[in-house]
């Protein structure tokens, strides 16, 4: 067989540059190395470019190239490569180091005020409500009420949290209010029209927890030791 050194070498540069162009190259119908330029005797068979077609999508191809990662998302793929993990392995943890780097990176960070120790509390707290706290909720004439009880450190955390994120609701056009229960807190929300009762209906308290974007931005006051409004 004659050989051709010089698309020998062609084929070796586009193999170091990235895996993609060798799998493109050999999955396009007509393109060069399919009928003998790079090596390859004829078409290469249909079942074979499938199998191929479906490693290359899996990451099984392009492990060499790109990683364990093959083509499930840039940044986690870039992680990867460098043989760094991703993801922190717990939520608050994830949140905490997010901040940190916030506060390191920002040059006028008072480290004077900041307060890590109190964002870990107010995660905590986040946890308590979300995962152990009860919601009983009943559709009243025009709206919902939602009874929202728990114990010991759970009701701590609803009594701190909940009146204060219905308070932010009411404050962005929500019809809705709380009121103290000796277990817990009452959230009452009724329909408008731009909240309808089949909405509320459906977003129950955590709907309701999570609506606006307040929240995130309270996470770096609160380390940074600013005063919430």
């Amino acid at each position: 067989m004659k050989t051709f050194p010089w698309k020998t070498a062609i084929a070796g540069t586009a193999l170091l540059a990235g895996t993609i162009y060798v799998f493109a190259a050999q999955l396009t119908p007509g393109a060069p190395g399919m009928h003998g330029g790079m090596g390859m005797h004829g078409q290469m068979p249909q079942g074979d470019m499938a199998k191929m077609h479906q490693q290359m999508m899996q990451g099984g191809g392009m492990q060499g190239g790109m990683g364990q990662g093959g083509m499930h998302g840039g940044h986690g793929m870039m992680q990867q490569r460098s043989g760094v993990p991703a993801m922190p392995g717990q939520d608050a943890f994830g949140t905490i180091q997010e901040i940190m780097q916030m506060l390191e990176a920002d040059p006028a960070t008072d480290w004077a005020k900041v307060d890590i120790a109190a964002l870990r509390e107010h995660l905590i707290d986040m946890n308590e409500v979300t995962l152990r706290a009860a919601a009983a909720q009943r559709v009243t004439g025009d709206g919902i009420e939602i009874a929202v009880t728990g114990e010991s450190r759970t009701l701590a955390a609803i009594k701190r949290m909940v009146p204060a994120h219905i308070k932010e609701l009411a404050q962005n056009g929500w019809k809705a209010s709380t009121e103290d229960l000796p277990n817990g807190v009452k959230v009452t929300v009724s329909a408008t029209e731009a909240q309808p009762l089949a909405k509320l209906k459906g977003l129950g308290f955590m709907g309701l927890m999570v609506q606006g974007g307040h929240h995130q931005p309270h996470h770096l006051m609160m380390a940074k030791g600013e005063p919430m409004h």
